[in-house]
């Protein structure tokens, strides 16, 4: 069995955690994606549908946002819309002017990048994107700190894609309970959030995961028996 396939029998997720790599060159044999999507995000989706592909650059221009937090540098006509977005959030009072300049921004220049589902990567990502229940991601979370990989972050993180930078930047795990346009994009229920790790942390993870699982199923059993 698969470390992948291990991760997702543990958690009993229904969405396939997805996994990400930001390349200098397509690795052989995966087809850029036919047609670029409303969001950088929405490309998650179609990784936990089962679809295996890479984007450049322009696939992420319908999404301002995302496209900078990714570290592309924008056309002047994406970089207009993106001040107008960002001027908007601020006006609704989504965002305080002092949280866009701390957005988490990807470093380094910014070539393709892959999406697979977990199980199906023929490549090392970066990033592993996992979405659940908050027991599901509670129990990922606890695993992730006995490995002593854990964030003690804020789980808000706006925008969700920016969980990617914040993970490369930091080399730690973060739990993001998912932004509006997230949530729109990948068809996120109301009732499910994200866990995001760096792929070298997969192994150690899945390893700690299957004990705190098992403990946890036990404790379950232990405090069910307590109640009157």
């Amino acid at each position: 069995m698969s470390v992948a396939t291990k991760l997702v029998e543990l958690l009993q997720v229904r969405r396939k955690p997805v996994a990400v790599a930001f390349c200098k060159t397509a690795p052989q044999g995966i087809p850029r994606i036919a047609a670029a999507a409303p969001s950088g995000c929405t490309y998650w989706k179609y990784a936990a549908d089962g679809r295996t592909f890479y984007t450049e650059a322009p696939d992420h221009y319908g999404c301002s946002v995302g496209a900078y937090v990714h570290g592309i540098d924008l056309p002047n006509e994406q970089a207009k819309e993106l001040e107008g977005l960002v001027s908007t959030m601020v006006s609704l009072q989504y965002l305080d002017p002092e949280e866009v300049t701390g957005i988490p921004r990807r470093q380094g220049g910014f070539n393709v990048v892959v999406y697979a589902p977990l199980s199906d990567a023929t490549f090392e990502p970066d990033v592993v994107l996992v979405s659940g229940t908050a027991k599901q991601m509670m129990l990922l979370a606890e695993a992730a700190h006995s490995a002593g990989v854990a964030n003690e972050t804020s789980m808000v993180g706006r925008p969700t894609c920016a969980a990617i930078p914040t993970v490369l930047q930091s080399g730690r795990s973060t739990t993001n309970l998912g932004c509006i346009g997230n949530r729109v994009y990948t068809e996120l229920a109301d009732d499910e959030l994200y866990f995001v790790f760096a792929g070298p942390q997969l192994d150690a993870i899945v390893e700690k995961l299957v004990t705190i699982v098992n403990a946890n199923h036990e404790l379950e059993t232990f405090h069910h028996a307590r109640i009157p």
